[in-house]
């Protein structure tokens, strides 16, 4: 939190408030910045009309190029823009943001090679320390989504709750190899080394061209960075009330998974959620349709995901 009370300079609040009107239930979003030491990070808060004093969750979006609403230039689902809303409707506020290097944050990272892990968590911490600031929230609710579920254990120290949706409940590399596994032998037998050699600290020279894109050298220091932290180890630690969400239709993250953290805090509410996907939209059908969901903004988030956060964020 010291780096951030020497780097954090100013907040700089758009006055162009967003006046949204939905099922009878309205809500401002107002765009707000932070200053880190490496530039701007950019977010939005949104806040139901009537708001005065009460709960703000900070929201944080998963791995890769995903921007504070959830997409990213090949998807658009509005995954995290439809949370925020239909957390307003319930009375919460939420503060989402574009991590460094990403979207409007895209000038905050410099240079790919120089991004660790930790950074994305004094990110967090960042936004944690100037939401509590404001004395009109009375408590701060931290919920990461995907990646964002470690970043978010790793930095809510600070907060009153946490709540992972769709958290991995193992290693990063772990992870990845689980997912190569659908991939042709020759492929896990090139990938598999190379995750291993990170793993332990090693970066790694030559790379197939076909695993350029999850391999190249600028960001193997920030996969070495990300594959040391066992979700499970590090939840333990974190020792706040906490919601685990998982739903079972995720093709990116397991029930497995879930139960993983649930294990390792057994004090936590485990919540899996029938027929929702990663991006928590009901899927009823096959694969087909569960990646098409992905690519359609128009898709509502599952109705259940949001009860469940109101209700415990809410409990008395």
């Amino acid at each position: 939190m010291k780096t951030y009370i020497a780097v954090l300079i100013s907040v700089f609040l758009t006055f162009e408030w967003t006046f949204s009107q939905n099922n009878k239930t309205s809500f401002l979003e107002t765009e707000v910045s932070l200053k880190i030491a490496s530039g701007t990070l950019h977010g939005t808060l949104t806040t139901p009309l009537q708001f005065k004093k009460g709960t703000v969750a900070l929201i944080i979006a998963g791995s890769g190029p995903t921007d504070r609403n959830g997409n990213n230039v090949a998807m658009e689902n509005n995954s995290l823009k439809n949370l925020a809303h239909d957390l307003a409707k319930n009375g919460i506020a939420t503060l989402r943001y574009d991590k460094r290097g990403i979207a409007a944050s895209q000038q905050a990272l410099t240079r790919e090679e120089d991004l660790r892990f930790e950074d994305l968590v004094e990110d967090a911490k960042g936004w944690i320390f100037q939401l509590k600031q404001d004395k009109k929230y009375k408590k701060i609710v931290v919920i990461g989504h995907s990646e964002g579920s470690l970043i978010g254990m790793l930095a809510a120290k600070e907060a009153d709750q946490f709540i992972s949706l769709a958290g991995a409940g193992k290693s990063a590399d772990l992870i990845l190899k689980e997912q190569l596994n659908n991939q042709p032998q020759m492929l896990k037998d090139v990938a598999f080394p190379i995750l291993d050699s990170l793993k332990v600290g090693k970066t790694v020279d030559k790379i197939n061209p076909l695993l350029q894109s999850l391999f190249r050298k600028s960001v193997q220091p920030y996969l070495i960075s990300w594959f040391k932290y066992d979700p499970a180890q590090e939840l333990k630690k974190l020792n706040k009330p906490t919601l685990l969400i998982q739903g079972d239709k995720d093709v990116q993250v397991s029930v497995e998974d879930a139960k993983l953290l649930a294990q390792a805090v057994p004090s936590a509410k485990l919540v899996i959620i029938n027929k929702m996907n990663h991006i928590f939209k009901v899927i009823e059908g096959d694969k087909k349709e569960n990646m098409a969901s992905y690519k359609d903004p128009n898709l509502p988030n599952a109705m259940q995901l949001t009860e469940e956060i109101t209700a415990f964020i809410q409990k008395k």
